[in-house]
């Protein structure tokens, strides 16, 4: 087969090129990447990261919002809790909403897939609670443990209490009149 065009040719070094003023300067020009969008809407451009944050009233440095208190025999601390030079909040929008999404309760996205879910129920249906059995069983594709496999049960059982519980319940039926 034919090199590809251009593989072979040597390539040169640019001497005149001066790389670390380039990185710099495109550095310089990136905005700072915001993950919360409250912040990221509320955020100006044209002042520091310190006085945007300020406004917002949210601390840059959290070892200084919130200091080790200094418990010496001598010393008061001031029951106003006021700071002398504090700055005005003029954001406290942005607060309020990130404080009423954290106080959201967080949805379950905790799922099984479908093949593992047949699995642990035929497993269950043809075995019970053998669990060297089903390590033998000649559906056991992945050659699971007796281990695992009493560990993928728990899984199921505790992602799905009500499906799991329904499930013993008509296992039982058939358990009876098999006797």
């Amino acid at each position: 087969m034919p090199k590809a065009k251009g593989k072979s040719r040597r390539h040169k070094y640019s001497y005149n090129l001066n790389r670390k003023r380039l990185y710099r300067s495109a550095r310089r020009r990136a905005a700072p990447r915001i993950a919360c969008s409250h912040i990221r809407h509320a955020w100006d451009p044209h002042k520091s990261v310190a006085q945007n944050l300020a406004e917002m009233g949210l601390a840059e440095d959290p070892n200084k919002a919130v200091p080790i208190p200094k418990k010496l025999l001598g010393m008061e601390v001031d029951s106003d809790g006021q700071q002398p030079g504090k700055k005005i909040v003029r954001k406290p929008y942005v607060v309020n909403e990130m404080e009423l999404e954290a106080s959201l309760p967080e949805k379950k996205s905790n799922t099984l897939s479908r093949d593992l879910i047949d699995y642990v129920r035929y497993m269950i249906q043809n075995h019970g609670e053998n669990y060297k059995e089903m390590a033998r069983d000649e559906k056991n594709y992945y050659q699971d443990t007796p281990k695992q496999i009493k560990r993928k049960i728990n899984v199921y059982k505790n992602f799905y209490p009500e499906e799991y519980k329904n499930f013993i319940a008509s296992l039982k039926p058939e358990k009876m009149e098999v006797q």
